[in-house]
């Protein structure tokens, strides 16, 4: 039997909500092993002058404890 443990973090990127969770997984990964899985609670975008400027995610992610 495994145990996991659910961390909530958040992240941005000028470029994609795909780039934001990757750069999200990336980071947390470093401080963080065995991470299994990343659930995408939210989405947002910031705009300024009519055009989207950065993208938002709030993640959860699924790590293995010993």
């Amino acid at each position: 039997m495994s145990v996991v443990k659910v961390i909530e973090v958040l992240s941005n990127s000028d470029k994609s909500w795909e780039d934001a969770t990757q750069k999200a997984i990336t980071k947390a990964s470093k401080s963080v092993k065995n991470i299994r899985s990343a659930n995408v609670q939210n989405q947002s975008v910031r705009v300024e002058d009519g055009k989207i400027v950065e993208y938002r995610v709030n993640l959860k992610l699924t790590f293995e404890i010993s």
